[in-house]
């Protein structure tokens, strides 16, 4: 979470998004800038967790059901 408030560019590289690395950077080199990107890594990396934790859900109510 830290990587992505100070290194938002960083984040995405860390997670294999490297296009979107790249733009993140370029929105980073303004001013202006490197709070909407901070905000979007962070947002970004919230939702790769939550998609992580309803595929494991979903993998346990399968086997719930079997």
């Amino acid at each position: 979470m830290l990587l992505a408030i100070l290194l938002p560019f960083l984040s995405f590289m860390v997670r294999g998004k490297i296009i979107t690395g790249i733009i993140c950077l370029i929105l980073q080199f303004t001013l202006i800038g490197w709070l909407p990107a901070a905000i979007w890594a962070v947002l970004s990396l919230q939702n790769t967790r939550a998609d992580k934790r309803t595929d494991r859900l979903i993998r346990a109510m399968r086997e719930n059901e079997r």
